[in-house]
């Protein structure tokens, strides 16, 4: 199921002079998507409404709720008249973590802290990752330079993050795009898990900040190395650490920064 990302709006354009002129803008599409595993409402994201399926996968595997594209028997996207229903069905030997992350998350929304259980549940170890980069950092430059053609939807709308699966010198393999950037690279990840395609020593590029979350996507996903064109957390490069997982931050056309040991 594929929806329109953007749609054309008009706006009165107002100079510093005090002159005003119509025009038409593309304007990206936000919409609340709602994802039911097994019959159980799981979670609400804000998100772009193209790519659906690759977005249910994507954010099932790095949720922890399978560990392959086959966990999943079934995936359907249905418009709702308030917004989108992404409809997971789980195989039976995984349908167990969706109702007790349904538990988990229930008492996350309860109160502000919700006790040592929770800080634990929030900061899960990351697993092994088997995945290592052996490329060079003039990969990274030459993916940045790619990305703005390979971002149609970012180009058109200025409003949206881009999640690019890159080679191991740097050529785009497959791009996703979303309002959110969690969304984009659960996009990605969504899309390279449908398909059937591995990381092979490549990394992945996207236009946001690294946070934590992004880093458990990426180790999540098996993926040797996470690059961002914005800065780090300190939480973000502590959790990249951990799972073994190499940080290219403020990656810009002409610089990067390599978090150091």
């Amino acid at each position: 199921m594929r929806l329109s990302d953007a749609v054309s709006l008009a706006f009165e354009s107002v100079a510093a002079d005090g002159s005003v002129t119509v025009q038409a803008r593309t304007v990206a599409e936000e919409v609340p998507v709602a994802i039911e595993c097994n019959g159980l409402g799981y979670a609400v994201l804000m998100a772009s409404p193209g790519d659906l399926l690759d977005l249910g996968y994507g954010f099932a595997l790095t949720e922890r709720l399978i560990d392959r594209a086959s966990d999943i028997l079934d995936a359907e996207a249905h418009a709702l008249e308030h917004g989108l229903l992404l409809r997971l069905t789980l195989a039976p030997h995984v349908s167990e973590r969706v109702s007790g992350r349904v538990r988990h998350r229930t008492a996350d929304s309860s109160c502000g802290l919700c006790g040592v259980e929770s800080l634990e549940q929030a900061l899960r170890p990351l697993p092994a990752r088997t995945a290592r980069w052996a490329g060079t950092d003039e990969a990274v430059f030459a993916a940045l330079q790619a990305l703005e053609t390979a971002q149609p939807l970012g180009a058109a709308t200025r409003a949206v993050h881009g999640a690019a699966a890159c080679t191991v010198d740097g050529a785009i393999r497959l791009v996703r795009e979303d309002v959110g950037r969690h969304n984009a690279f659960d996009k990605l990840i969504g899309a390279m898990l449908r398909e059937g395609l591995g990381w092979d020593q490549g990394f992945a590029l996207l236009t946001s900040r690294c946070s934590y979350e992004l880093v458990e996507k990426a180790a999540l996903s098996d993926c040797p190395m996470l690059a961002t064109i914005s800065a780090p957390t300190a939480l973000a490069i502590a959790r990249a650490r951990e799972a073994g997982l190499d940080l290219r931050v403020l990656a810009r056309p002409d610089a990067l920064l390599r978090p150091t040991a």
